[in-house]
């Protein structure tokens, strides 16, 4: 028994510790903000269920100790605590409502002009991440991953390709819907670096819980530096297996999947140009790492049924060619 209750415990404190999806530990002035809302009226819900606990309890000792009598007197009294009750609780639910919407409108634009935007396109299911520029050429696309610099607000063009999806980071901000054919916007900060989970919030088929993603935030100096090794194009492949790789890709692959820099341009799947710097693959699934990714590969549908990703039937050969050019995507 004493070996339970501590691997209980254990369990219980590795939880709190790790909490991804929780918006109470907020690194953000929005989730800061969602935050003490959160906490405040839960504080009110509960007082207010005490209070009528109470009550309630007075009430029924009253009634079976035969001190509170049936009369005309007590029925006005009665009436009058009744008035009281609902008077106080107007008074809560309109300061709660006016709360509520003072937040909302707090949280709609950032205290700063926003330094950054990215158009993020929810899909079934993953999604795609579009860097925008006033320069065309510094623009690109990547997917499953928002990389942004600490401090700075990122404004968030939210679009679907298919039905509706809802973007929630719940340390940095709460949820935006993504409707087909309309734009909604949002804006995220982190103040402090870090790894922070993304969920679609709104069920949008078989496979709506694998449709993570992760928020990277980054200091200023080392955003740069990844945003300019992500506008390079991918490396030509330096031996044998690599090129022969890169065969087969373009001939199986690149109907789905764009690469710059090469001949593929498919528009279905994730732009896998740096496919290598991402953490996670299949829309936060697996790890990204090469017996993952070809597993991947081999078993999308076994993995996650009814995505678009195919499984491909690979030869020990075929496989080692094309893990040898994933490898280059980096």
């Amino acid at each position: 028994m004493k070996r339970v209750g501590a691997l209980g415990l254990t369990l219980g404190l590795a939880g709190c510790a790790n909490r991804p999806l929780s918006y109470l530990d907020s690194t953000s002035p929005i989730g800061s903000q969602i935050a003490s809302l959160g906490w405040g009226l839960t504080a009110i819900s509960v007082g207010v269920c005490i209070v009528i606990g109470v009550l309630l309890a007075v009430s029924i000792w009253r009634r079976r100790s035969g001190s509170l009598e049936v009369g005309p007197v007590n029925d006005r009294r009665a009436i009058r605590w009744i008035g009281v009750g609902v008077a106080v609780s107007t008074i809560f639910l309109v300061g709660s409502a006016v709360w509520t919407l003072i937040t909302v409108h707090s949280i709609t634009q950032p205290g700063t002009p926003s330094g950054l935007s990215v158009d993020v396109t929810g899909q079934e299911w993953w999604w795609s991440v579009k860097y925008n520029s006033s320069d065309p050429s510094k623009q690109f696309t990547t997917a499953n991953q928002l990389v942004i610099p600490v401090g700075v607000p990122v404004q968030v063009n939210l679009m679907s390709a298919d039905v509706i999806h809802s973007f929630w980071v719940p340390h940095l901000a709460g949820k935006t819907q993504a409707i087909p054919g309309q734009v909604n916007h949002q804006w995220i900060q982190a103040d402090a670096p870090g790894v922070y989970r993304g969920q679609c919030a709104a069920f949008c088929g078989a496979q709506h819980a694998h449709m993570a993603f992760e928020v990277i935030a980054q200091a200023p100096a080392q955003f740069e530096a990844w945003r300019d090794a992500q506008l390079r194009p991918a490396e030509d492949p330096a031996d044998v297996p690599g090129r022969t790789g890169r065969k087969f890709f373009m001939e199986r692959c690149a109907g789905c999947h764009t690469v710059r820099g090469t001949e593929a341009q498919g528009a279905f799947g994730p732009d896998l140009t740096h496919l290598g710097s991402r953490r996670r693959i299949a829309a936060g699934t697996l790890a990204n790492t090469p017996e993952e990714l070809l597993d991947w590969v081999r078993h999308a549908q076994k993995i996650k049924p009814e995505s678009l990703m195919p499984s491909f039937s690979l030869k020990p050969r075929e496989a080692a060619a094309l893990g040898a050019y994933l490898a280059t995507l980096h």
